[in-house]
């Protein structure tokens, strides 16, 4: 299993390439997509931030294989939330 370290290295790099997008999108097209972006950036955060507290605070720490079990699920919720993310990018840049 990755370290803990590593986990949040990975957390803070998709959810700061959710980021980059978003300002890159901004900067880019006109101001009448930044507001749904912004929102967007703040989702980002958000996501950041409860993973990173799942990952310093796991449950079940006298179990090892609970605490396998959630690590396992928050790779995956991070997976799933990054992708919601840049899919929710996406709809922004096609309207």
């Amino acid at each position: 299993m990755a370290s803990v370290k590593e986990l949040k290295k990975d957390i803070d790099y998709l959810v700061f390439e959710v980021i980059s997008d978003c300002f890159t999108v901004m900067t880019v097209k006109t101001e009448e997509k930044s507001e749904d972006l912004s929102l967007i950036v703040a989702d980002a955060v958000k996501l950041r931030n409860n993973l990173v507290a799942r990952a310093n605070h796991p449950d079940g720490k006298d179990n090892p294989a609970l605490v396998k079990a959630h690590y396992r699920q928050l790779r995956e919720d991070l997976v799933k939330g990054a992708d919601l993310l840049f899919d929710r990018i996406s709809k922004v840049v096609k309207k």
